[in-house]
């Protein structure tokens, strides 16, 4: 179902989402394997993808140091994506967001803690709450062998803490294209704070990150 709006799947995304106000309220740690703060400002990108694009892309939106953050599709292996073809879950692309952040005010590390914390459920295996399919599968995108490295390295030590109920699903696969979606996706949550999706399933995201993280968040 995607996103779904039937009563059954608004039943469901309640149960989620106060599964997902729990694992807020969890202390979510620093990596122990980061890179550091540059010395001069520029621009990087880093693509993740969990679920419906559109809450992720809020949530990074409000992060200090990401000057944007794009929803598109990345990971298939077809030469262009559109949103009616990568739903139908047979491109291999999954929704995904490019965050573009400046290497001198945020770090690797910080986006990876507030991706794993609050943007999405990373031990959902190929869904988030009421959408299902490889296109929602939880993933990063990585643009280099830095990326990777901290990447795996949060991955063993959240799962070694024990942070989350079940074993982190998150795969991690090379970036090959980036392609940006619709226009109608871009803010969508910003353009559409009534939608019943939005205020079940991407507001309290919001929440979660201005409580979990008040160091990282920006209004």
């Amino acid at each position: 179902m995607k996103k779904g709006l039937l009563l059954t799947g608004i039943m469901v995304s309640l149960m989620w989402g106060c599964s997902l106000g729990n694992a807020a309220s969890v202390a979510i740690p620093v990596p122990t394997k980061d890179d550091s703060l540059a010395a001069e400002p520029s621009e990087k990108n880093l693509i993740v993808a969990g679920g419906c694009f559109w809450g992720i892309e809020a949530v990074f939106l409000h992060v200090k140091g990401v000057k944007n953050a794009v929803s598109g599709y990345a990971g298939g292996t077809a030469d262009t994506a559109t949103y009616d073809q990568v739903s139908t879950g047979k491109t291999g692309h999954a929704e995904a967001v490019k965050i573009v952040y400046d290497p001198s005010q945020v770090t690797v590390g910080e986006l990876l803690r507030v991706y794993f914390g609050v943007a999405h459920d990373p031990t959902q295996l190929n869904y988030q709450g009421p959408d299902h399919g490889t296109q929602y599968r939880s993933a990063v995108f990585y643009n280099d062998e830095t990326q990777k490295d901290i990447t795996e390295a949060y991955i063993r030590q959240l799962d070694a803490e024990k942070i989350f109920g079940s074993k982190i699903v998150t795969t991690l696969e090379p970036l090959e294209t980036f392609y940006p979606a619709e226009t109608y996706h871009q803010n969508y949550v910003a353009f559409h704070p009534d939608s019943l999706y939005v205020m079940v399933h991407d507001a309290p995201k919001l929440t979660a990150l201005e409580d979990t993280f008040p160091d990282l968040y920006v209004k």
